[in-house]
């Protein structure tokens, strides 16, 4: 059976041969026909078997059958809700890959990022959003966001937003939508609030289950290691280095591990990057970026890629910590041998994680293939849980100690900009005390035990007032009484009087107190800024 066989517009078929696609998964011939003939549909199925094109190519053809009408504004006509901000990206370019020359408008809504590229999108027109149900719903209290035109729901990977707390939001925003809608509900598990919430959504669906989760891929090589916690890192190392590793999806448990890997693995001269939840999307999508287009040839992630990522040609995926829910084995595993590929999936289990294995293996209905290496397991005393936790709080409270003095001590910067490392100092070495300079001894300006400033001026040697006059740096001379107390200068005085001698017979001298001149220790001058009129003279 090709796509041709399932009514799908000329443009659409060109479009799908163009990007790799030939014959349609099982999913996609059982809900293609189902969704173009507008009924609601819940899928069942495990990740990798192709529900993205499954309700993206029906969808796409509905909308090219009705546009917009010139003249007419753009609407929000589908709704598709996703957990991840990954698999809204995702979701986004398959429809902008499968749409190319036809009238359909995509957008995608996530957060991590500043909105307003997100708002401004909208504003332009978008028929098809992809959205996570945290940003929209802020989105649509803001008053960015109407879904009284939807005509199609989709909500994927119901199971997981549940596990993500997501359904609550899921509910308020499926209460906004119009009465009349189709709807289309796609999980790879059925749990019993997913059973619940899809039978509030639908109307009399069309049930479609293909390869349920306990069904892993054929094409798929699985083995196992059993190797000490401490030693994963070396056989991971060696693994990477085999020439058959194109790339490789490393899966830790936590996002401290996740780091950590990718540290160690440098360390050995490996490049490698890391996506989890704690990054900045600008740094999740440039890690993605970077090991799509081959530049980092390890991609080390949590849980949260281990569905709805597709990486087209990816060869090797590594459980370097066995999932705690026996589904995430068969999620990220799926991440390799794709679209028919085939793939290797290597897992590594310790002692604490053999209760783990064994919940896997009866998942799957299978043991995994068990192979040797130079660190077989030694440690066959599995940790004591009281000890776990003393040593994951002990390692927390020294991660908050290290915050604490990053931010508390001041960083050296170099010359190149960088902030050098803070040198530590020996145990024997002894701060070396700094002795303080001494500070000079302060002296009165005036009064008793003051100093001369300055020599007397020649006209205090004239008038024989050499030894009481006294003229400070810049200032006007002044007289020092004996008791200490500055009085006023007769400097003035004495130049009048000086002047009035040396002056002919019959002209007397103007008095010093009545000329022009202002009084030695009078007030000083005020200067006043009056307001200029608009003709620019003073007032």
């Amino acid at each position: 059976m090709s796509f041709e066989s399932l009514n799908l517009m000329p443009i659409i078929l060109k479009n799908v041969r163009n990007a790799g696609y030939e014959t349609p998964t099982p999913i996609q011939k059982a809900t293609i026909p189902l969704v173009m003939a507008g009924k609601d549909v819940l899928g069942c199925a495990q990740t990798g078997t192709g529900k993205t094109a499954a309700f993206a190519l029906p969808m796409l053809q509905n909308m090219a059958k009705k546009p917009v009408r010139p003249g007419q504004p753009r609407v929000i006509r589908q709704l598709i809700l996703t957990p991840t901000r990954e698999l809204a990206l995702q979701i986004y370019e398959n429809f902008v890959t499968y749409g190319k020359s036809l009238p359909v408008f995509p957008c995608v809504i996530f957060g991590g990022v500043g909105q307003q590229g997100q708002v401004d999108a909208l504003h332009r027109g978008a028929d098809t959003v992809i959205a996570c149900p945290g940003r929209l719903w802020d989105l649509m209290n803001q008053g960015y966001v109407r879904l009284d035109w939807v005509e199609t729901f989709v909500l994927d990977e119901a199971d997981r937003m549940l596990d993500m707390g997501f359904i609550h939001d899921v509910r308020r925003i499926a209460a906004k939508l119009p009465p009349k809608h189709q709807t289309l509900l796609f999980s790879a598990t059925m749990p019993d609030e997913v059973e619940k919430l899809a039978m509030d959504l639908l109307h009399e669906p069309e049930s479609v289950k293909v390869d349920p989760v306990s069904s892993t891929v054929k094409k798929i090589e699985q083995s196992l290691y059993y190797v000490d916690k401490v030693n994963k890192k070396h056989l991971l190392a060696k693994l990477l280095r085999e020439s058959d590793v194109e790339n490789a999806l490393v899966f830790s448990r936590t996002k401290h591990g996740a780091d950590r890997i990718v540290r160690e693995l440098k360390r050995e001269g490996i490049d490698a990057c890391a996506i989890h939840g704690d990054k900045s999307q600008g740094a999740r999508q440039t890690a993605l970026a970077r090991f799509k287009s081959g530049d980092c040839k390890v991609l080390i992630a949590t849980d949260i890629a281990a569905r709805g990522i597709d990486i087209a040609g990816l060869s090797h995926v590594f459980n370097y910590d066995m999932p705690m829910e026996p589904e995430a084995y068969v999620h990220r595993i799926g991440r390799t041998g794709r679209a028919g590929r085939d793939g290797t999936a290597i897992s590594f289990c310790c002692i604490d994680e053999v209760k783990q294995l064994g919940q896997v293996e009866k998942l799957i209905g299978k043991r995994l293939p068990v192979r040797e290496s130079e660190w077989p397991m030694e440690v066959t005393t599995p940790t004591d849980p009281k000890e776990k936790e003393a040593a994951r709080q002990l390692a927390k409270a020294a991660r908050m100690a290290k915050l604490e003095r990053a931010a508390v001590l001041p960083k050296k910067v170099t010359a190149s900009g960088k902030a050098a490392p803070e040198r530590k100092p020996h145990r024997a070495e002894k701060p070396q005390e700094t002795a303080k300079p001494a500070l000079p001894e302060r002296k009165p300006r005036f009064g008793p035990g003051a100093e001369n400033k300055a020599p007397a001026t020649a006209l205090a040697r004239h008038t024989g007032t050499e030894s009481k006059l006294a003229v400070p740096k810049g200032g006007q001379a002044i007289r020092i009484g004996r008791d200490g107390k500055v009085q006023a200068a007769p400097v003035k005085a004495a130049m009048a009087k000086n002047a009035a001698k040396a002056a002919p017979t019959g002209k007397a001298a103007k008095p010093a107190g009545k000329s022009g001149a202002k009084p030695a220790l009078g007030k000083p001058v005020q200067r006043v800024n009056r307001a200029r009129s608009q003709n620019g003279k003073r007032g």
